[in-house]
């Protein structure tokens, strides 16, 4: 059993930065891929950015392109999202979430494992 919890989250204006963080414990970290996803009111929850075990493979939505960076660092089971040109529609609860090693972690129905989710709210 794997557990996550995420910080990092808050207000901050259009433009500005913020960088979430996700710790794990309870399982082998660098066995599962880590993602990002997000959830706004009224909205589905929806992929933001996904890392593999090793670490050597990335992929974001392109929504993010360009200002959104994952990283992970396999000795401290940690994995970051550093957010940078933050829109408004970039405001929604943030979650972090474990996949099994060969799953590709970008639609939610393939997480093993949710951490509670952090708020970020950008405004205009």
């Amino acid at each position: 059993q794997v557990q996550l919890v995420e910080s990092g989250g808050g207000l901050v204006q259009a433009g500005g930065s913020l960088r979430l963080s996700c710790a794990a414990s309870g399982g082998t970290f660098n066995t599962y891929n880590m993602g990002w996803f997000r959830q706004a009111p009224g909205k589905e929850r929806e992929f933001v950015a996904v890392i593999s075990w090793s670490g050597e493979t990335t992929y974001n939505t392109d929504s993010v392109k360009g200002r959104f960076t994952i990283s992970r660092d396999n000795a401290k089971n940690t994995v970051d999202l550093q957010m940078n040109s933050l829109k408004p529609e970039d405001t929604a609860v943030y979650y972090c979430a474990a996949g099994r090693a060969w799953v590709l972690l970008t639609t939610p129905e393939l997480a093993a494992y949710w951490g509670r989710g952090t708020q970020v709210t950008v405004s205009s």
